[in-house]
């Protein structure tokens, strides 16, 4: 079992940045796939970030040059850099992890990943 602690989050102006943290309980980077996943009221979650456990990255077209991920790597935490920050980048931003293929990040859907931290609220004004 993995559990996830997210930080971060707030509310900003268009334009801003936010960064926000997952520190998970357990070293996991070279053994699961991890990302971030955005939901606004009404959606499916959409999946905004994702690393591989070979460092490999992912990121939709929506945020790519905007939002980049980095890790601690001794202190297990990833980090989620999100800049030029739009309103619709709105939502609540949920961090997960999963171990399935090696942590190669195969999937980008809820269910591809199994353990989820709780989600934190990012509110961008224009």
């Amino acid at each position: 079992q993995v559990h996830l602690v997210v930080s971060g989050g707030g509310s900003v102006q268009a334009g801003g940045s936010f960064r926000l943290s997952c520190a998970a309980s357990a070293f996991i980077f070279s053994t699961h796939c991890r990302g971030w996943f955005r939901q606004i009221p009404g959606k499916e979650p959409e999946r905004v970030a994702a690393i591989s456990s070979d460092g490999s990255t992912n990121y939709p077209k929506s945020v790519q040059g905007r939002f980049t991920l980095s890790q601690d790597n001794a202190g297990n935490t990833l980090y989620l850099q999100m800049t030029t920050l739009q309103p619709e980048d709105n939502g609540m931003y949920y961090c997960a992890a999963d171990p399935s293929f090696r942590g190669y990040c195969a999937g980008g859907y809820v269910a591809d990943f199994r353990y989820w931290g709780q989600g934190t609220q990012v509110t961008v004004s224009s």
